[in-house]
């Protein structure tokens, strides 16, 4: 009885242990993702940011 109580008890924890990394990997994915699209959302709009500035900034 004592082995059953055991081995259910190291299942449970495989289980638990498996459901933990499947979530932490879709959320370092989802992470990842979000930064990728900040970045590459962020760095055209600098650019033209610059140009702007550029060209004005002789006209003063």
């Amino acid at each position: 009885m004592a082995d059953e109580i055991n081995r259910n008890a190291r299942q449970d924890r495989t289980s638990r242990d498996d459901r933990l990394k499947s979530a932490l990997r879709e959320n370092l994915k989802r992470r990842k993702a979000q930064a990728r699209e900040r970045a590459a959302s962020a760095d055209p709009s600098q650019d033209d940011d610059r140009s702007l500035d550029e060209g004005t900034a002789g006209e003063t």
